[in-house]
């Protein structure tokens, strides 16, 4: 079998991680012997040149030196070898001017000049060195020899031998080995303490796989219509894919940051942050109805995702609408036979001038609504929209009217999202006024600079004080779900709109009753030409 590179993380970086254990005890150990050495040489000089120093300060060795001859058994040799002993070193060596030798381990050199030159001792100069002599390589330390009036009589040469530096040397190593040895041992263990906790927290998956699942993820990620937000158990967003930045309005920069600081307070961060549970849930931000859905992750963050619901909103919105034309249209169906009928009566009866004027009033009906509207409204979709609605209202019986004091100018700097929030509110007022005896909605647009004023008040029931803020909430309504999804999406859309123009939406109670709601839209209208 051959033995290859394992694939494994946990085998990978278990090998790895011995390998780095082990170079660095190595090396450690290599550091700390090269510097052993020259250490050892070092103490062994210094304590041959005290051995030295403390031997060329014994009484009366300068007087023996003057006054005596070399000799084996003289008091100098007896001293030497004395002082030798009890120190340990290799040699104690007792010289004259000359550099004849006065003591010596071996009797027979006594007499003899040294064998290394003595004249910078000699010259008064202590030296401490490594070399070789009679007795081999040792670490000398040499001193001058005074008298008591300070003159150099001789000298004194101490040896240690440098088998016992070198046995020392030798001697610190196997301690040194087995510590490095327990280091190493420590280490192991902690590397493979890691690389089992590193194996469950990746799943026993070798590194080609993380590296296809991590390229997968960010494929996948990155190209969903879905947007995906990611966050860790302090609620700091972790991830966040190309469709949640569009949905949100947030950037790759915004990674790493609390979520409640990333986004502006409100139900949408309340959802995202799990502060509102449930599936599902219906929330606006940025104009944009979305659908979101969180779910927790084993770390204590939470995955949350995204769906933009804007367009089937408009077009269940649409096919409301559209149902309602229907409704209307099959009514008027019904209303145009029986005026036909009633036409075509007149003429087989010759009352032509009655039919003339039959006519004339069924179609000036019409055409006055829809004067009305136009003459108070400049701006092309707004008014079509009021004129569409009052023939819807007619049909179900509410009287829709423009208020007196009505007057917008054809300066609208969005006309479809003031589409929306009219449309929105007069849909509200025309599902409420029928609940009374004579219904009726009344809508008034007033402009004022370039703020627009959008006031819609209906004979329905009103709404409570303790509601008043709970109907600008998104998913909050007590009417029916329609069949193509859910409500509560409309008043929290006018809301929103208002509110990313600078402006407010509020509602209330007038004095006649009903429910009065009031949109305020800063800057909704162009500069007047001059």
């Amino acid at each position: 079998m051959r033995i290859g590179w394992p694939r494994r993380v946990f085998s990978q970086v278990l090998l790895m991680q011995l390998a780095i254990a082990t170079g660095v005890t190595a090396l450690a150990t290599g550091l700390f012997l090269a510097p052993l050495s020259s250490q050892l040489d070092d103490q062994a000089m210094r304590r041959a040149l005290a051995i030295a120093q403390t031997t060329a300060t014994r009484p009366q060795l300068d007087d023996e030196l003057r006054t005596g001859r070399p000799s084996a058994r003289g008091p100098v040799q007896a001293e030497a070898e004395a002082i030798r002993r009890s120190t340990g070193a290799e040699y104690v060596v007792i010289m004259d001017r000359r550099g004849v030798r006065w003591s010596h381990t071996s009797p027979g050199e006594i007499g003899k000049r040294v064998s290394t030159d003595p004249s910078e001792v000699l010259a008064g100069r202590e030296l401490m060195e490594i070399d070789h002599g009679t007795l081999g390589r040792s670490a000398r330390g040499k001193v001058p020899l005074r008298d008591e009036h300070g003159r150099i009589v001789g000298a004194v040469s101490v040896g240690i031998a440098y088998e016992n530096v070198r046995d020392r040397l030798l001697s610190a190593v196997p301690g040194l080995l087995a510590y490095a040895g327990g280091a190493l041992a420590v280490g192991a263990i902690a590397a493979y303490l890691v690389a089992r906790r590193l194996q469950r927290r990746t799943h026993d998956l070798a590194f080609s796989d993380i590296s296809a699942l991590l390229a997968e993820r960010e494929a996948m990620l990155h190209g969903i219509r879905e947007g995906v937000l990611a966050l860790d158990k302090n609620g700091r967003i972790r991830l966040v894919n190309d469709e949640a930045q569009r949905l949100l309005d947030l950037s790759p920069s915004d990674t790493g940051r609390p979520l409640d600081e990333a986004l502006p307070l409100g139900r949408t961060t309340d959802v995202l942050a799990g502060r509102v549970t449930g599936a599902d849930l219906l929330t606006v931000s940025n104009g944009r109805v979305l659908v979101a859905n969180r779910m927790p992750t084993d770390d204590g963050g939470a995955v949350a995702t995204l769906r933009d619901r804007t367009e089937l909103e408009r077009l269940g919105r649409e096919l409301d609408g559209t149902r309602g034309l229907i409704d209307a249209l099959r009514a008027q169906d019904h209303e145009h036979a029986n005026r036909l009928h009633t036409l075509l009566g007149l003429l087989e009866l010759g009352l032509h001038e009655e039919a003339a004027e039959f006519i004339t009033e069924a179609v000036g009906v019409h055409r006055a609504t829809a004067e009305q509207v136009t003459e108070r409204v400049h701006d092309a979709l707004l008014a079509a929209l009021l004129v569409g609605k009052a023939t819807v209202a007619t049909e179900r019986g509410v009287s829709l009217r423009v208020s007196p004091d009505t007057w917008l100018p054809d300066r609208v700097v969005d006309p479809p999202g003031l589409v929306t929030i009219v449309g929105n509110l007069v849909d509200n007022a025309l599902d409420a006024a029928p609940g009374a005896v004579d219904p009726w909605v009344e809508i008034e647009l007033c402009a004022e600079g370039g703020t627009v004023l959008v006031r819609v008040t209906d004979s329905g029931p009103g709404v409570p004080a303790d509601q008043r803020e709970l109907v600008f909430t998104e998913g909050w309504s007590t009417k029916t779900p329609p069949a193509h999804g859910k409500r509560g999406i409309g008043l929290a859309l006018v809301r929103r709109l208002a509110e990313r123009q600078g402006g407010s939406a509020r509602v209330s109670a007038p004095a006649a009753g009903g429910a009065e709601f009031t949109i305020i839209l800063p800057d909704a209208l162009t500069e007047e030409p001059r």
